[in-house]
């Protein structure tokens, strides 16, 4: 029977853990926090009440059990604030004493790296355990009165938080500064010139025409200049290797690399280190091991060979650094492929590959740049740049280059040009955030930490006040001026611009949410102010802060703001943009719980009278809809709309609901994904409606079988209630009964969605 007992946070780890630790040590999890805060007492000195969590019961019981029967009790949660105060709450529960109860830390799970754990045992640093008390406390004292406050006052709002509301407005001034911005064209000159044959590009940098008569009179100049090589400039230099991942890094890089969400990152991370593949995926350190140094240089010299070796020592940078040990990497270096899904696969061959190459010798490149001038215009200068790869050093294992060779150049050699471009070009806003560069953002703000960065991005999207966007941008037509063979011609191109692919957006509800914050709770979205938090909880993990004296600082003027927001109005930031000709009443452009609308007439309880409504036009915001806007989504007929009968007798109807505008066509809805309900004509309906009819291959009732775009399913009654058709079957003589079998047989897909602990 085991003498000692080791918990741990999560039964994955316990699993991993227990392989090395032998009989003697049996493993559990505490699956997380055991205890969760229900009361806050501000009076008297913020004392927080601890209840067991309903849904741990069972495992507090079990772990009580266990305690009982073993001689030793070893607290091994993540080095975190976040596990130390876990370690502290299964101390509290369990009854172990704090003084003398063994507190075991690892930054990888490996046999050398437990052993040396239990060598050298710590007890629970209640500092750390303060910080997490200090940051839950403040994180729920802020959320359940200014939530209660937007929810009051925001029409559609749900919540907002300490953390998330910062990282909220800067996405929506992002999108504002987008919408101030004033786009302007230019002509950029660029050429093809040849030598030996042998095509090459050039530019001519930071030079700009204003307008096509401008680009037109310059290339016409150059009809008949020559062009030679002013001059020459070859070295060779070195490109430098990336440095270790931190949380954040990981999570930007996977966001560019990998396409990854912040929060599918740490998923995967989770997974990796729990297995004991990676180191903890928690940090905000470079430090790499001594240990992890020398297996990298014994693996890098045997596999690429002496001269692809350079160690390398780092150091963080970040003074406040919460999580200081190691940055993240392989537990060993030497297993090249580790996961348990596409995911963590993917992930594990970044953090291995980045690793690799900071202890790599840089790559060494050969580099020209030839300055090219005509001999009309000696002042125009047309840039030439090759780069080519000497020694691929940290390339051979992470990132990549493109070469770009020119011909063997001299100074003073004539070129013949090919062809030179005026093309037109449009200024850039700035660009959108990703989850990647938000992050990257929020850690040069210092606000939050690595820990909490996946769940603002998810609270912010989860609540409704950021979406991903979707589109691919918008067609937009260029100029370009050509000279080629002594002639001038121009020609109209076409580019992509706009698109929001990936890109984080704030909705109506967002920008309504983050204005009012700002004009009313302006320290609690101001940026040093959220940063300044969070060095307080660092020093009060230090010993250099006491938790009350800070959260007394905090809270006080904070209450009152909040008390004060009783008198605010309701806000909604509504646009009056005209007058009704017709009625004579007003026309509002509103954000509602919904998102934006246009309203003709005051509300009923002022005016006696039931307003009309109607929706914003696509592509508008209530910021940028117009009067004239507004009177056409008001001529609009109501919905829903009777458009007529088909051939075969069933009523059309467009219509909208909570999913969408539809047609309602028959026994059968069609979702309209590109068409207007508002406008679709009854022709085109009709095409839908017999497109729906061809895609039906059986109809019983509450069952169908339907021709999908992944082939044929058998879809049943209720939501997400299909299946696909096992191969071979026959659809002919396919049954009702042979349906409701393969849709009671169809393989369980999980639908669990995330827990949302409400706090009291």
């Amino acid at each position: 029977m085991p003498k000692n007992l080791l918990i741990v946070e999560s039964p994955a780890k316990a699993k991993t853990i227990e392989k090395y630790l032998g009989p003697d040590f049996r493993v559990l999890a505490s699956v997380g926090h055991i205890r969760k805060d229900v009361k806050v007492d501000v009076a008297h000195d913020f004392a927080v009440t601890y209840e067991i969590d309903p849904e741990h019961k069972k495992t507090v019981a079990e772990l009580k059990k266990a305690v009982k029967s073993v001689d030793n009790v070893y607290l091994a949660t993540d080095e975190d604030r976040e596990g130390e105060s876990i370690s502290w709450h299964l101390a509290e529960v369990l009854k172990l004493p704090l003084s003398s109860t063994p507190r075991l830390t690892f930054h990888e799970i490996t046999k050398p790296a437990l052993e040396e754990a239990l060598k050298h045992p710590r007890i629970v640093n209640m500092n750390m355990v303060s910080s997490q008390q200090a940051r839950q406390t403040l994180d729920m004292l802020v959320g359940y009165d200014l939530s209660g406050v937007v929810r009051k006052k925001v029409p559609g709002a749900v919540s907002a938080g300490r953390v998330q509301s910062p990282a909220l407005r800067l996405i929506v001034e992002r999108e504002k500064e987008i919408e101030a911005f004033e786009s302007k064209s230019t002509f950029k000159l660029s050429a093809t010139f040849e030598k030996s044959g042998q095509s090459f590009p050039a530019t001519v940098e930071k030079f700009e025409l204003n307008d096509e008569k401008s680009a037109s009179e310059l290339l016409d100049s150059l009809k008949s200049a020559t062009f030679s090589v002013e001059n020459l400039e070859k070295k060779d230099a070195e490109r430098a290797n990336p440095v270790p991942l931190t949380t954040a890094a990981l999570q930007i890089e996977a966001s560019s690399r990998l396409g990854f969400s912040a929060r599918t990152t740490m998923s995967a991370a989770q997974g990796l280190y729990q297995a004991g593949h990676i180191t903890y995926h928690r940090t905000d350190s470079l430090n790499l091991s001594n240990q992890a140094l020398a297996a990298m240089a014994s693996y890098i010299e045997k596999t690429y060979g002496k001269n692809y070796l350079k160690v390398r020592h780092f150091k963080t940078k970040s003074a406040g650094a919460q999580e200081a040990h190691e940055a993240i990497r392989p537990s060993h270096i030497e297993v090249a492929s580790a996961g348990k899904n596409d995911y963590e696969k993917k992930l594990y061959s970044l953090i291995r590959s980045r690793t690799l190459a900071t202890q790599m010798s840089p790559a060494k490149v050969a580099r020209t740049v030839a300055t090219i001038t005509p001999s009309s215009n000696k002042d125009l200068k047309f840039t030439a740049k090759g780069e080519t790869i000497l020694f691929d050093g940290f390339l051979k294992v992470y990132g990549s280059m493109k070469e770009t060779a020119l011909p063997d150049l001299q100074k003073g050699d004539l070129l013949t040009a090919e062809e030179i471009l005026a093309r037109e070009t449009f200024s850039n806003p700035p660009a959108r955030f990703t989850e990647g560069s938000l992050v990257k953002k929020l850690e040069e703000l210092g606000i939050g930490r690595p820990s909490t960065y996946a769940s603002i991005l998810t609270a912010i999207q989860s609540r409704g006040y950021v979406v991903k966007g979707e589109g691919e941008g918008r067609e937009r037509k260029v100029r370009v001026l050509s000279l080629k063979n002594g002639e001038i011609a121009v020609e109209k191109d076409s580019e992509k611009s706009g698109s929001t692919k990936g890109k984080l957006l704030p909705t109506p509800i967002g920008e309504l949410v983050s204005g009012f914050l700002t004009d009313n709770f302006a320290n609690i979205v101001d940026y040093s102010f959220t940063a300044s938090i969070e060095e307080d909880l660092d020093k009060i993990a230090e010993q250099k802060l006491d938790r009350v004296t800070m959260l007394r600082d905090f809270y006080a003027p904070f209450k009152k703001t909040v008390e004060a927001s009783e008198d605010i109005a309701r806000y909604n930031n509504a646009r009056l943009l005209g007058t009704d000709p017709e009625t004579g009443f007003p026309i509002y452009a509103k954000i509602g719980k919904n998102g934006g609308f246009i309203q003709l007439g005051e509300v009923e309880k002022v005016a006696g009278v039931k307003p009309r409504f109607a929706p914003l036009p696509k592509r508008k915001t209530v910021k940028t809809v117009t009067f004239e806007d507004a009177l056409k989504q008001l001529a609009l007929p109501a919905l829903p709309r009777n458009l007529g009968r088909a051939d075969d007798g069933a009523e059309i109807i467009a219509a909208s609901g909570p999913f969408g505008p539809y047609l309602k066509a028959g026994n059968y809805n069609i979702q309209l994904k590109s068409d207007d309900p508002y406008t679709i004509s009854f022709d085109r309906a009709k095409e839908l409606y017999a497109e729906k009819l061809a895609s039906i291959l059986k109809d019983f009732g509450d069952i169908m079988v339907i021709n999908g775009a992944y082939g044929p399913y058998v879809k049943g009654p209720g939501r997400f209630n299909t299946a696909k058709l096992p191969k071979d079957t026959k659809i002919a003589t396919l049954t009702k009964e042979q349906c409701e079998e393969i849709l009671k047989n169809k393989p369980k897909k999980s639908r669990a969605r995330r827990k949302v602990t409400k706090k009291k």
